[in-house]
């Protein structure tokens, strides 16, 4: 099959080469005019006679042009794209020229349509939403000017009606989301919204998708997956008669973003343009070509030292072995040539490790279609031989024994296994079910010196992990440690004498400046155990003693050995080498496992976060870490000496290091460059090996056809369910990949690799990245405020605001001193005009975070004008989301008489984390709390969130003079209430549903996204492209599903209302605010009466 898939490619490749016409497909976004098709392809916008033919590309800049729309005169086409740093707005003619830029600010604009008249565009922009979660609408001139955001609180994809007065918008839309068949909280409904009124009607009223609405006189036509399908169609609603119905049927595809001409609508599905009659609803194929050169496609000499995924160090540090963008390289340490050792765009190969004779470089290459083991012997012209045929899987860092004749590694299963070069056998030695990507990536074993064992680390029921070590002659495992303590990162000393690990055994709280709380980190510390009981302790007391020479006999020692050589023939000096040799060779080493652990002694190397242990003779290197709470940044090298009892640094800084089999030379990476040093203190990174000089050949549509097989292979190999939840996937796999050879950039791999995983039905399925078009960055400085024109000058609106004591981030014009403020004219920025330009923004592009001198004046005129110096900010999405929880702040305070407190948690992760504790602890004492987490975009799992709010009162504390304490002393013990929304999703579900299962009070809102197929990570692509994959899905107490693709339903149900909302009316908030006044009310007071206090004298009640 993949044999047959390539051969495809090939002959799509070859005729794309010899015809510079190409029969095209993967159109994107397209429009429709009464004479023609615009469209995107290859991220450029493309114009075409609407009944097909040869296409002219309009727009090339770098990145990607999307959502082409023609005037309604069909005369020019708006769109979005990066010509000048930024994603904007840009209207050219039909038939070419030169664009004209429409939008400046620095925030990305999305075109959504032009207005009827044909002078103004619609377009959708988070500029104000504060939080990056939501978009919102505004209008501006064709021409360009001060955008009006339109009166909708969200808004995604819209379409006006005839004479503008109405819009039908949807205002969510999971569009981008590679999820199929999703029925959660985030789906968005088409909404019929009076622009002069503020009335609104939701049209659709179900759970399915409906999104992009097109408004056809008294049709509102839109897409959606409701029906049996489930894949997303055409349907109609019709205002009139209120009634909906279908009207496309596809079936094995979904179509994608249709848009409304005169006559028609253009719609694309399978990669294909299709135009449906408004008039028969029926559909007919566009058949396209292009002409163009296909640069994406052509194969290429490149640079892939920006892709450097693994490597390590010869035997004898004289080279390095790289792998990057899939190939494996051997580069000098520091003279010498480079040479890519394998040499294959369409194959992967992965985790290079040289043996410790030199002869071999082992590696997984894919060329079988599945990642097998493989080496290259370097003693017989690096021919190649695959020694395994495992078949599917993953699998990691590969670790030669000493002998040169095993390889051990863990794969996919988190399973250790062995292969022996001698049998030509591979077995499996264990499986540590608490691997991830993460620790399956850092899975490290350790050879003895004699290959007979392996010592690795495993993880035990309590969580840590402990000390095993297997005999590879008898297959027997050993539990070396016990695992009450976590003992890690196992390494032989190569003398045979000791076990290095890393053991969790310092116990050293930090306790907070806040509350009571205390954490244990930098547990980590350096320790030895001996392999044998005769084995002294590398700490053992140390005597000095005198030695007393026998001198005349070691001299006439010396003078027979002397003589001896003298008379010995070379070869029986070459004996008795080999001789020694051999002796040093077969050295055994001995493990007495009786009472093992309790020989285990503390090295003196002080406690901290410490990690990557490498033993050599009398030394033992780690890396070590910043420690927790410390203001370090960066990681050292360092090695503890064991004869002189002295930690030393190798190297200060560094980001990862390898040492060489012979114990003389250090592979190091530091800031993104690469070392090789000897082992010894105090070395310095003077000379980089020369990866700049890595260079590979890149077939990208044979290299696109490894990215998407890794693609499904990692779904496969890592999915939570082995089943993949019913799927097919084989025949997902060939379906998706018929679309690969039409691609004609890294976007359409994207985008396939999308509709491909979007058929699991899952959550957190994403992707992105890879090597294609980076466009320009020109950031744009901001003020912090909201701007209007006023008699042809531009004003203050409104200086954006946090709390009072919000510092952290706050509007330039509010620094002191400066005393500019609403109402006041800006004139001109660094000297010249602000009129002159078309909007504001432009006046700052380049200027994020630079000083700047503006003009300024209480009067629309230079005349009696004054200057005054500020800092633009680089981004105010943070001071605007500030002053919104402000704002919700103070509503709740000033609605409950100052009785609640309102806490809004942004997210899961530790921004989160921050706010819900910085909010926490100023409004702990509050008879209620109003829990935010509308917009919760997730993070990590937040049950010490619910630790924090669900502290119950202990006890109280009664003193003489001054106030009683409660115990825990920051507890809020009074009534709460959370509000949740369509946005809130992955930990923004996890955190509602905890908070119910707590008891902690009602859920108010709308139903939450509805995904909690979490993701661990998973191998990177070979481009620098990423694919997620869902390992694990929660699951309740009671033994069910958490709901996903279904969301936390509210206790109290308050949907979003776009009239109420539009008038500045948060109606979830005020239930909120209701409801916990209420819950106080019922509840009384929080606190007990003092008990009366106690006559404790010897005769008193007692």
């Amino acid at each position: 099959m993949k044999n047959i898939f390539l051969l495809v490619c090939f002959i799509m490749i070859a005729g794309m080469t010899a015809n510079a016409q190409v029969s095209a497909r993967m159109f994107r976004t397209p429009d429709v005019s009464q004479t023609q098709i615009v469209f995107s392809y290859g991220g450029d916008i493309w114009i075409v006679d609407k009944m097909g033919g040869t296409a002219s590309k309009l727009s090339s800049p770098s990145g990607a042009e999307g959502f082409p729309r023609f005037s309604p005169d069909g005369s020019k086409v708006a769109f979005s794209g990066n010509y000048d740093g930024n994603y904007d707005v840009y209207v050219i003619p039909n038939q070419g020229g030169v664009p004209t830029r429409v939008t400046y600010h620095g925030m990305g604009d999305r075109l959504v349509d032009w207005y009827p008249t044909g002078d103004q565009l619609l377009y959708t922009s988070s500029r104000e939403s504060g939080k990056q979660r939501f978009a919102q609408f505004y209008k501006v001139d064709a021409a360009g000017g001060v955008s009006e955001k339109l009166p909708m609180a969200y808004g995604e994809y819209g379409s006006l009606s005839a004479d503008a007065k109405q819009i039908a918008f949807n205002e969510r839309s999971v569009l981008n989301d590679t999820w199929k068949r999703y029925r959660g909280g985030s789906n968005g409904n088409i909404w019929i919204f009076d622009l002069t009124t503020l009335a609104s009607t939701n049209i659709t009223n179900t759970n399915a998708g409906c999104e992009l609405p097109m408004w056809h006189q008294d049709r509102i036509y839109y897409m959606s997956d409701r029906g049996d399908e489930q894949r997303d169609n055409i349907w109609m609603y019709d205002i009139k008669t209120k009634t909906t119905t279908q009207i496309t049927n596809f079936a094995d595809f979904d179509i994608h973003f249709p848009s409304l001409g005169p006559s028609e609508i253009v719609y694309e599905a399978n990669g294909d343009l299709y135009l449906m009659d408004l008039k028969t609803h029926k559909s007919n194929l566009v058949k396209i070509n292009v002409v163009t050169d296909l640069i994406a496609v052509k194969p290429r000499k490149q640079s892939v030292s920006a892709y450097i995924a693994n490597g390590g160090i010869s035997p004898d540090g004289n080279r390095v072995i790289l792998e990057a963008r899939g190939d494996v390289f051997s580069l000098p340490a520091e003279e010498g040539y480079i040479q890519n050792l394998t040499r294959t765009s369409g194959v992967a190969e992965r985790f290079p490790a040289w043996s410790p004779d030199g002869k071999y470089i082992a590696y997984w290459s894919d060329k079988s279609g599945e990642y097998e083991l493989t080496i290259r012997d370097l003693t017989q012209g690096a021919a190649e031989t695959k020694l395994t045929s495992m078949g599917a899987g993953f699998r990691y860092n590969i670790f030669w024994s000493p002998d040169s004749k095993k390889m051990v590694w863990v794969d996919q299963t988190m399973t250790f296994n062995m292969y022996n070069m001698d049998t030509k056998e591979w077995n499996k030695i264990d499986q540590d079910g608490r691997l991830f990507e993460g620790g399956l990536r850092s899975w490290y074993p350790s050879w003895s010196a004699d290959s007979k064992w392996l010592a690795y680390e495993k993880g035990q029921e309590n969580g840590n992990p402990a000390i095993y070590i297997y005999n590879t002659q008898t297959k027997i495992n050993t539990k070396a440690t016990s695992g009450f303590y976590a003992d890690r990162n196992p390494t032989f000393d190569p003398d045979g004498k000791y076990l290095y690990l890393i053991t969790n055994r310092n116990f050293n709280p930090v306790y907070s400046d806040f509350d009571n709380s205390w954490a244990y980190p930098n547990a980590g510390q350096l320790a030895a155990i001996t392999l044998t009981k005769e084995q002294a302790s590398p700490l053992s007391t140390e005597n000095d003693t005198v030695a007393i020479a026998k001198v005349e006999e070691a001299k006439e020692a010396e003078e027979a050995k002397e003589a001896k050589g003298a008379k010995g023939s070379k070869k029986d000096k070459d004996d008795e080498k080999a001789k020694e040799d051999e002796k040093e060779k077969i050295k055994e080493t001995k493990i007495d496992f009786d009472q093992f652990e309790s020989r285990l002694v503390v090295l003196p190397p002080s406690a901290g976060n410490i990690g990557d242990l490498r033993a050599v003779s009398g030394k033992i290197a780690y890396a070590r870490y910043p420690n927790t709470g410390s203001d370090g940044e960066n990681a050292s090298l360092k090695y503890f000496d064991l004869e002189e009892r002295e930690e030393k640094t190798i190297l200060d800084k560094m980001d990862g290091y390898d040492v060489s089999v012979d114990g003389k030379k250090v592979f190091a990476a530091k800031d993104g460059s690469f070392y090789v040093v000897d082992f010894a203190a105090d070395q310095k990174t003077e000379k980089a090996i020369a990866v700049a000089e890595m260079e590979a050949t890149i077939n990208p549509m044979e290299e696109w056809t490894q990215i998407y097989n890794d693609a499904w292979r990692f779904q496969r190999d890592f999915f939570y369910d082995k089943d993949m939840h019913g799927v097919d996937w084989n025949a997902v796999r060939a379906q998706y990949a018929a679309l690969i050879p039409y691609c004609v950039n890294r976007a359409d791999i994207n985008f396939v690799i999308g509709e491909m995983i979007g058929e699991l039905n899952a959550s957190h399925t994403y992707r992105g990245g890879g090597d294609g078009e980076t466009p320009k960055n020109r950031a744009v400085g901001y003020l912090g405020i909201d701007w209007e024109k006023k008699d042809g000058f531009f004003a203050v609106k409104k200086v954006i605001r946090g709390a009072a004591w919000d510092n952290e981030v706050r509007s330039p014009l509010d620094e002191p001193g400066i005393n500019v403020g609403a109402g006041d004219f800006i004139l001109a920025v660094n000297g010249i005009a602000l009129n002159e330009f078309p909007d504001p923004w432009a006046a700052f592009e380049g200027l994020a975070d630079k000083t700047v001198e503006l003009t300024v004046n209480a009067k629309p005129s230079f005349t009696g004008s004054r200057t005054v110096v500020v800092k633009t900010l680089d981004d105010e999405t943070r001071l605007r989301n500030l002053a919104w929880i402000e704002g919700n702040r103070q509503e709740v305070d000033k609605a409950s008489g100052g009785k609640i407190g309102y806490i809004y948690v942004p997210d899961t992760g530790v921004e989160g984390q921050n706010e819900l504790v910085r909010q926490f602890y100023g409004q702990w004492n509050k008879e209620g709390l109003v829990i935010d987490e509308r917009f919760n975009n997730g993070g990590q799992i937040p049950d010490r969130f619910i630790e924090l709010l669900n502290r119950k009162p202990l006890a109280y504390w009664d003193v003489r003079d001054g106030q009683n304490w409660q115990w825990p002393p920051l507890a809020n013990f009074g009534s709460m209430a959370m509000l949740i929304n369509g946005w809130s999703g992955s930990g923004g579900d996890a955190f509602p549903d905890f908070f119910r299962k707590a008891g902690l009070g009602p859920l108010i809102g709308a139903r939450t996204w509805g995904g909690l197929i979490g993701i661990s990570g998973a191998p990177g692509l070979i481009d620098g492209g990423m694919v997620t994959v869902p390992t694990f899905r929660m699951y309740n107490p009671d033994g069910t599903w958490f709901q996903e693709g279904h969301g936390v339903d509210p206790d109290i149900e308050v949907k979003e209302d776009p009239t109420m909302l539009a008038k500045g009316v948060d109606t979830q908030l005020q239930k909120a605010i209701e409801t916990v006044m209420k819950n106080i009310a019922a509840k009384g007071p929080i606190h007990p009466k003092v008990p009366e206090q106690e006559n404790r004298t010897r005769n008193g009640k007692t």
